[in-house]
């Protein structure tokens, strides 16, 4: 779940608090072992001390080695919750009427190819209206996939026998007046590390590539019950890092040299192409931001403890959220209101309601600005004045903040520490030699290296979080939404950490053709004003209805 370049820094440790330790055969600890190994953390214990200690490691060692032999599958979570709820904060609990803009006087277009980039209320229509069924909406989409699919590498399994029965199921439901929604009948893509019945649940990566985990995933199965229809699983970095799995990289449509980042990535890309209406990623530290920023597609990444994970690959129990990526805020908020809140699965799930509705008026909520960030000389500079601009010609004022002043980039040790616990298995039977990525910041080498960080050096680390968390309310106490360049890592490393929720929007493109993107951040549990925001912008701007031209004929894939 982290984008491509994502920061993954990597803590030195030992045995001194319980982590992993080896030794060669038979050969007992010694005191210059010890001593040796406690460089590692920075430590000066003096011999005596350490001869004390022996007894103890020795007992930590025979504890490891009885732990190991305990079946631990990845969707064992640890006994320890991460709580995203500052002192003093409380999120409303009084849940409202949910409310979408109507869509009216939508007709079948002439150029079915214009269906591939209708937004998700405009297809509803259609459906509901008997313009089109659900079957023939799904073959439409199930013919791009397969068309453009291959090119872009962004999809891992079509499901086409269970979207055909899906849909027929459907329309048999829409006949007799069982109308369940604006998603009953609508094609819609999952990342691949979401599990399906009957279909494999690969994580993108080699050593999974033919595993099947025979249920559905709580986000899959709410929008089935919805009347979503699934079409794909899309493609992801493997294990959640990056655009290259084990069938190849996964590439922007916008222009197919360049990669669409990760890990997202098959979710963006599908997207944007108009190959799913809307699809399903998963963000640990920007694997929402960044693919949709690479492919030009709106992504929420909601409040940490906002949507259930029963179903999906753990990388960090305590960082990893799922959210949709699709055309607009509108069409995030719908999909939103479908997979979020408890299922009795997740333990780390709040019951917090989401009153997306009409009633919220986007120009009286208290709007901030990475004022410095933005002060900033970076590429595309230009766009992001521009949407600053448009805001404060529209009424908005934009108030300077700045992120509390801790040290957040050491914090994301947590990522490799609980990522190396999550796949122990794999490190300890070699079997991550299979990856294709072996570089040194690639997860083989990452998963390593955090069997060195010390368990007290990680819980210290949560303490300083628990500080950023705290920090961070404060600074927000006077702000409904605030906004970032997406580029600003900063940001982006903090409120993952905090667990609060961003919408990213394309708001125009490089000068090489690429699109841009802007973030608005919300407080916690804030979805609601959030994408109320930055549907408003998306009102006054027009980036999010520009499409690749899909003419990838005449491009060269390196």
């Amino acid at each position: 779940m982290l984008r491509k370049g994502a920061i993954v820094l990597i803590g030195a440790g030992c045995f001194i608090s319980g982590a992993f330790i080896s030794k060669v055969a038979d050969d007992k600890l010694t005191v210059g072992i010890v001593r040796e190994a406690q460089k590692l953390i920075g430590l000066n214990f003096n011999d005596a001390q350490l001869d004390s200690a022996l007894t103890n490691l020795e007992r930590f060692q025979q504890n490891y080695e009885v732990i190991r032999k305990q079946p631990l599958p990845n969707n064992v979570a640890p006994a320890i919750t991460f709580n995203p709820i500052p002192v003093g904060f409380e999120f409303d609990k009084t849940k409202g009427k949910f409310e979408v803009a109507k869509a009216s006087n939508v007709k079948l277009p002439q150029n079915r190819d214009e269906l591939a980039f209708y937004s998700v209320p405009q297809l509803a229509e259609l459906i509901r209206t008997k313009q089109i069924s659900s079957e023939e909406l799904t073959k439409f989409y199930l013919d791009r996939l397969k068309k453009y699919g291959p090119t872009l590498e962004c999809i891992t399994t079509i499901t086409e026998e269970l979207a055909l029965e899906q849909a027929r199921k459907a329309d048999k439901e829409i006949k007799a007046g069982k109308y369940k929604g604006t998603l009953h009948g609508i094609p819609f893509g999952v990342k691949d590390l979401l599990s399906t019945k009957k279909y494999k649940t690969t994580w993108g990566a080699m050593p999974y590539k033919d595993q099947v985990i025979d249920e559905d995933a709580t986000v899959v199965q709410r929008l089935q019950d919805a009347g979503g229809i699934l079409v794909a699983k899309t493609t992801l970095g493997a294990l959640a890092m990056g655009d290259v799995w084990y069938g190849g990289k996964t590439r922007s449509p916008w222009d197919i040299n360049q990669g669409s980042s990760g890990s997202s990535a098959g979710s963006a890309a599908a997207v944007a192409a108009g190959l799913l209406p809307y699809a399903i990623g998963t963000e640990t530290l920007g694997s929402i931001v960044s693919p949709s920023t690479a492919c030009g597609t709106t992504g929420l990444r909601p409040t940490f403890g906002r949507v259930s994970r029963h179903g999906a690959m753990a990388l960090s129990w305590s960082m990893d959220k799922i959210g949709p990526i699709t055309r607009s805020a509108e069409d995030a908020a719908i999909v939103f209101n479908v997979i979020y809140g408890p299922d009795g699965k997740d333990q780390s799930v709040y019951d917090a309601p989401f009153n997306y509705n009409q009633s919220i008026n986007p120009k009286k909520l208290r709007v901030g600005y990475l004022k410095k960030d933005f002060e900033r000389t970076y590429g595309f500079k230009e766009n992001d004045e521009a949407t600053l601009a448009a805001l404060r010609k529209a009424g908005i004022e934009l108030v300077p903040i700045e992120l509390p002043d801790l040290p957040a980039r050491e914090l994301t040790l947590t990522i490799s520490v609980e990522g190396a616990a999550a796949f122990d298995e794999l490190t300890r039977s070699g079997r991550d030699s299979l990856l294709v990525a072996q570089h040194k910041n690639a997860w083989p080498t990452s998963f390593r290296a955090a069997r060195f960080v010390p368990a007290v050096e990680y819980l210290q680390a949560q303490r300083v979080r628990t500080l950023l968390i705290q920090q961070m309310h404060e600074k927000l106490k006077d702000i409904d939404v605030y906004l970032s360049p997406s580029f600003a890592s900063s940001n982006l490393v903090v409120t993952n950490l905090t667990g609060h929720p961003c919408v990213v929007v394309p708001n125009g493109f490089q000068k090489n053709g690429m699109p841009t993107t802007i973030t608005f951040m919300g407080k916690l549990f804030g979805e609601a004003e959030l994408l109320s925001f930055a549907k408003f912008y998306q009102s006054i701007t027009n980036h999010e209805e520009q499409h690749p031209s899909m003419d990838f004929t005449t491009k060269k894939k390196s």
